[in-house]
């Protein structure tokens, strides 16, 4: 298996683990697995070269949309950046696991701040 198929399963695996209520509400988002993001992500989200991104949420969130239909939100889950803080395999199905979670949080309206005293 390539470290793109084990992310894409761990991926998975954090879906499934969704409580049913959010699973039930997750929609239009395209979940994908990247190795790096490129410097201009990095650029455009404020961070400087080298900088650590496991997650990107990219759409509008669900408090935010109107009627009207949309292209679906976009979360990418980056597999280097990961790679390079755990030490094992179980601290990288836990960070993707958290990562994920993070990033739906994202789609369903909750800011930074937010999210981040949930813990995630």
């Amino acid at each position: 298996m390539t470290i793109q198929e084990t992310f894409e399963s761990l991926v998975d695996e954090a879906l499934k683990d969704l409580p049913e209520q959010f699973l039930n509400k997750l929609e239009n988002v395209d979940l994908v697995v990247e190795a790096w993001p490129s410097q201009q992500t990095l650029t455009s989200l404020g961070m400087r070269a080298g900088g650590l991104l496991f997650g990107l949420y990219q759409g509008v969130p669900k408090t935010k949309r109107t009627g009207s239909t949309l292209l679906p939100d976009k979360i990418t889950i980056f597999a280097g950046p990961i790679l390079l803080v755990c030490k094992n395999p179980m601290e990288v199905k836990k960070k993707v696991a958290q990562v994920v979670r993070h990033e739906i949080a994202h789609h369903f309206g909750l800011g930074e701040r937010s999210i981040r005293k949930t813990g995630h």
